[in-house]
């Protein structure tokens, strides 16, 4: 397993397809691990590096403590510091805020953008402070349900799939979940987002309950030049629903950017 050491604690990571070169990061969502990217990778381009990565209290990283967005930022950039940049970075959900203030605060390590399922901001500070109260009093478990419907389309969400998916989160450190939460909570990326001038992929899923797809586009329009696309029939995590789709999506600009 590969370590980052952050001032905070280990950061795991890992790296897959070539071994140098064009890099790919990605970046997970609230609740989930780099295990997110596991059905996507085999659809994409060889000859690329692809790196992901648990942040902090997630996975297999360490617990940091509270958290923001710029924090999270900071870590993404010292990854991508250590392997050697610039990179195209993927994040979807709170990965798409890393993403955007990443590329905000560290211009010269990103030199093209995917925001999936993702927005300049997420929630209210009220709704994540009350999803914070309610994992503390009754644990994950007693929200899993709930994040379930907004996960995923019926289909999938009905299916013995989404099992493994509801273990992963409610597995997921309480108290890493609730420091996310506070990140999401105080994040606010319109102002930054709006001045952002590089190559942006802006993803969503058709029947995203987290997510959806106007607050999406409303994003993606604060991008001059920004690519929206909306992958039918998926919810908040299209690369696990319909990874074939979603790589369809990300190849031409991977190819194009990397």
């Amino acid at each position: 397993m590969q370590v980052l050491t952050r001032p905070w604690g280990a950061m795991h990571y890992r790296i897959d397809g070539a071994t140098s070169g064009p890099t790919v990061v990605f970046a997970n969502s609230l609740g989930t691990d780099l295990r997110l990217w596991d059905s996507l990778l085999p659809h994409l381009p060889t000859g690329l590096r692809y790196v992901r990565y648990d942040k902090r209290g997630h996975g297999l990283s360490d617990l940091g403590g509270p958290v923001t967005a710029a924090d999270l930022a900071d870590d993404a950039a010292a990854l991508i510091t250590h392997l050697g940049g610039p990179v195209i970075f993927v994040g979807l959900s709170i990965g798409g805020l890393i993403a955007q203030a990443l590329a905000a605060n560290h211009p010269d390590l990103v030199r093209a953008v995917v925001i999936s399922n993702s927005a300049a901001k997420l929630g209210t500070a009220e709704s994540w402070q009350a999803r914070i109260d309610a994992v503390r009093a009754n644990g994950l478990a007693s929200i899993a349900d709930a994040v379930m419907e907004r996960w995923f389309a019926p289909a999938f969400r009905t299916s013995p799939a989404v099992t493994p998916w509801r273990n992963m989160m409610i597995r997921t450190s309480a108290d890493g979940y609730i420091a996310a939460c506070g990140a999401l909570a105080g994040a606010d990326h319109t102002t930054a987002t709006s001045a952002l001038r590089l190559p942006t992929l802006v993803i969503a899923g058709a029947e995203d309950g987290s997510t959806p797809p106007d607050l999406v586009r409303a994003t993606a329009r604060l991008i001059p030049g920004a690519e929206f696309q909306i992958i039918p029939g998926t919810g908040h995590l299209p690369c696990v629903e319909d990874p074939v789709a979603y790589a369809a999506i990300l190849i031409p600009f991977l190819k194009a950017h990397a």
